[in-house]
């Protein structure tokens, strides 16, 4: 779970209501240029636990992108299989381990402005974990998408907890075919380099 406090528009952060018309296709198109194609191994990695109904958004997310079956991008967190605060760390050992020189996706539920739910949010910079329930969490991530999924201000653990499951569902789905974009755009740009188009 990660808090966001300030809100802005520039090129490397892109924020919209999930709701907006063709979102997964407006998003997934202004963050593409920060992927370095080059890259060996994408990976995307669903942050928070189905124990939560705020904080299932990752694991959600997850799960429905995993059944998209992405060509491109490799899945770690899912409602059968979630990364949290307790086994973040042994994810990421076990990311880098596994996959040489990974470029991370990190998605994540977060707090913000009562004016900001719904809204989901990319940043072309690490994701910091936790920081909506105080927990020292290592960074993730080269980038990150996250979806406000409450107000933050107060007794954040209730408020996660009393979140309309309809919201989390209804955003990990967008999140989900955002990713799924990506992919797509990832397997013809890395097909059309190989190529020589």
């Amino acid at each position: 779970m990660n808090l966001k406090t300030s809100l802005r528009r520039q090129s490397d952060y892109f924020k919209a209501n999930y709701k907006q018309p063709d979102i997964a296709k407006t998003l997934s198109k202004q963050v593409f240029p920060w992927f370095p194609l080059k890259a060996n191994n994408y990976i995307a990695i669903f942050i928070g636990t189905d124990r939560s109904t705020g904080d299932a958004l990752g694991p959600l997310a997850g799960t429905y992108f995993e059944e998209m079956r992405p060509r491109k991008l490799h899945v770690y967190g899912t409602v059968h299989d979630p990364v949290h605060a307790v086994n973040l760390r042994e994810a990421l050992h076990s990311i880098y381990k596994k996959h040489d020189k990974p470029y991370l996706i990190a998605i994540d539920a977060c707090l913000g402005k009562s004016s900001s739910v719904g809204s989901i949010i990319a940043e072309n910079k690490p994701l910091k974990p936790g920081l909506a329930l105080n927990k020292q969490l290592p960074q993730v991530g080269n980038m990150n998408i996250t979806g406000v999924v409450n107000v933050s201000g107060f007794m954040e653990h209730t408020v996660l907890q009393n979140t309309r499951l309809s919201l989390v569902m209804d955003m990990a789905l967008e999140i989900a075919g955002i990713l799924k974009q990506i992919d797509n755009q990832l397997t013809y740009a890395q097909h059309s380099h190989t190529a020589g188009i």
